[in-house]
């Protein structure tokens, strides 16, 4: 027989007051304070459930469904969506250039902005101007900054396409957005030249984390500033690379502005990533249902891109 009375080391037993509230099991103190939670976590998990998980799931819901080109549900379609992207002949291509796209535009980013990071943690004359001028491209809008290239590179009236006629670089104007291979290039460059800001920005926060005692133990050491960088600042910068690497992974990966307005008008799929692809489907071939399979590819793929970074740099452990 078993009793709640509690006992002491004595062997003694101590009796509860009548009336005294009963100690809290520990599973039901922590529903309770779960449900106490609630009203200050409630609209954040609607928000969530609304902005995020619904629409995930309504795409995913879409995507085995047969719609027509008006959006009208004719019924279950089983994986033929995913079928019909297996046979889509363009897709090698597109695959290839959305690995060359991200890949490109990521290790440039992440390789300028150690260096920018690195030159801007010096304290040198003018720093303060130089870190609000690295703002401009993250402050101002993906789309000018991209439709002033775009213009500027037309070949009749593009200043860009002039001056580099004008210093001898071109024997006459060159159409950098009316092929497919120097379009989308152009397109890997905007995206770096907008992505710095953020990265840079990131890393100089952890630059500036990294405590002044470090690096001299370092130097006292005999430690030159190549093996001080490569063994001492790259490793205790690890967490701030890993949230600059996630974070531009997302962004280019799912970037569509960019390549919206410089390759947009290109006929084919020379030049499309996945992204771009699924916007094609939609308002081009008005493959809806396609098109929904294709996104729920994308956000498979850049979930398993990260899941696999994170696995293979462990970018968060304690060494």
């Amino acid at each position: 027989m078993t009793t709640d009375t509690p006992t002491r080391p004595d062997g003694r037993v101590t009796r509860r007051p009548r009336g005294a509230p009963s100690r809290p099991r520990r599973g039901w103190s922590r529903w309770a304070a779960t449900a106490r939670a609630l009203p200050w976590l409630g609209p954040t998990l609607v928000l969530i459930a609304g902005v995020v998980f619904f629409p995930a799931g309504y795409m995913a819901w879409t995507s085995v469904r047969d719609l027509s080109q008006f959006g009208v549900d004719n019924g279950p379609a089983g994986f033929d969506n995913y079928a019909r992207l297996l046979e889509f002949t363009a897709l090698p291509r597109v695959l290839t250039n959305t690995v060359v796209w991200v890949l490109g535009v990521v290790v440039v980013t992440v390789l300028i902005s150690l260096g920018l990071a690195q030159f801007l943690d010096k304290a040198f004359p003018g720093r303060r101007f130089v870190r609000l001028a690295i703002i401009v491209p993250w402050a101002a809008s993906v789309v000018m900054t991209t439709t002033v290239v775009y213009y500027g590179l037309d070949p009749f009236y593009g200043i860009i396409n002039a001056f580099l006629v004008d210093v001898g670089l071109l024997d006459q104007p060159y159409g950098f957005t009316r092929n497919a291979v120097p379009a989308f290039l152009t397109a890997m460059g905007i995206a770096v030249f907008v992505s710095l800001p953020f990265t840079t920005y990131t890393l100089l926060a952890g630059l500036q984390t990294i405590p002044g005692d470090v690096r001299e133990a370092a130097a006292m050491d005999g430690a030159g500033p190549w093996a001080t960088y490569r063994r001492i600042i790259l490793p205790l910068l690890r967490p701030a690379l890993a949230v600059a690497t996630i974070i531009n992974i997302i962004n280019v990966f799912n970037s569509l502005p960019i390549l919206q307005v410089i390759t947009g008008s290109i006929p084919g799929y020379n030049a499309d990533t996945t992204t771009t692809l699924i916007f094609k489907f939609i308002r081009a071939d008005r493959q809806i249902d396609t098109a929904a399979a294709l996104s729920i590819v994308n956000f498979l793929i850049v979930l398993a891109v990260i899941l696999v970074y994170l696995k293979v740099v462990k970018p968060m452990r304690d060494d």
